[in-house]
């Protein structure tokens, strides 16, 4: 479980984040919306140790975020936006090796892995294919299999389905369920409405660096029609009808 308790994130002057509380169950996908500016990727990264927190506390499955970073590190896995991060001289499978290597994996461990992966996400078939040479499909199924290499229990996507194409963002997508079955922690960022209704257990609106609702997903869509679905999030996103 993830329990994120009074975060607070100041740069200089100006308040990015004031006591943002909530927590994520194993299992659970949560969404995170809000205008551009309100606090969403600052937040996602905090929970990836990449910046420290001013006052609050994270629980990361058991661990101290602020205390142990770099054990919370070994089990977070990162997908920010809709870049893969791998190097284009290296293949998929050297890229894939090579990040497991710097998680401590033995070689015949990550080599094994790798496979799991490509069979898993259906990438056999452009494993050994330079990273520069991939589609956008391709690209998105090697960037998943960077976030599992070392098989995290917390996932955390910043925006993954920003500028993907229909069949992209299909795989991203039903990715999202192999978490959900897989019992992972997982959030992510969008500002597709349609999206976070759709993929989302659980939705968190964050603006102007605050939250200003935590809802069930599933609740709210057997509740609401389509349209007053998205006005209602709508309303909770820029505080107007």
């Amino acid at each position: 479980m993830l329990k994120i308790n009074n975060i607070s994130k100041n740069f200089g002057s100006v308040e990015v984040l004031r006591n943002i509380n909530f927590e994520v169950s194993y299992g659970e996908v949560v969404g995170l919306i809000g205008e551009n500016g309100a606090g969403k990727s600052t937040l996602l990264r905090i929970l990836s140790t990449m910046l420290k927190p001013d006052s609050g506390t994270v629980d990361v499955c058991g661990v101290d975020l602020i205390q142990n970073p770099s054990m919370v590190r070994e089990n977070v896995g990162i997908l920010f936006g809709s870049e893969a991060g791998l190097y284009d001289r290296l293949t998929v499978r050297e890229n894939l090796v090579f990040f497991a290597r710097l998680y401590g994996i033995p070689l015949s461990q990550a080599e094994s892995r790798v496979s799991e992966l490509a069979q898993n996400f259906g990438f056999e078939n452009f494993e050994n294919q330079f990273a520069h040479s991939l589609s956008r499909g391709m690209c998105q199924k090697a960037a998943i299999a960077r976030s599992l290499i070392h098989d995290p229990q917390v996932m955390l996507f910043d925006e993954p389905d920003s500028g993907l194409d229909f069949k992209s963002a299909h795989v991203f997508f039903n990715f999202l369920d192999f978490c959900r079955n897989k019992q992972k922690v997982v959030i992510f960022s969008s500002h597709s409405m349609e999206n976070i209704k759709l993929y989302s257990d659980k939705v968190v609106v964050i603006r102007h660096g605050e939250i200003i609702e935590v809802f069930d997903s599933h609740s709210k869509r057997d509740e609401l029609s389509d349209r007053k679905y998205n006005e209602f999030l709508f309303t909770l996103i820029c505080g107007e009808t």
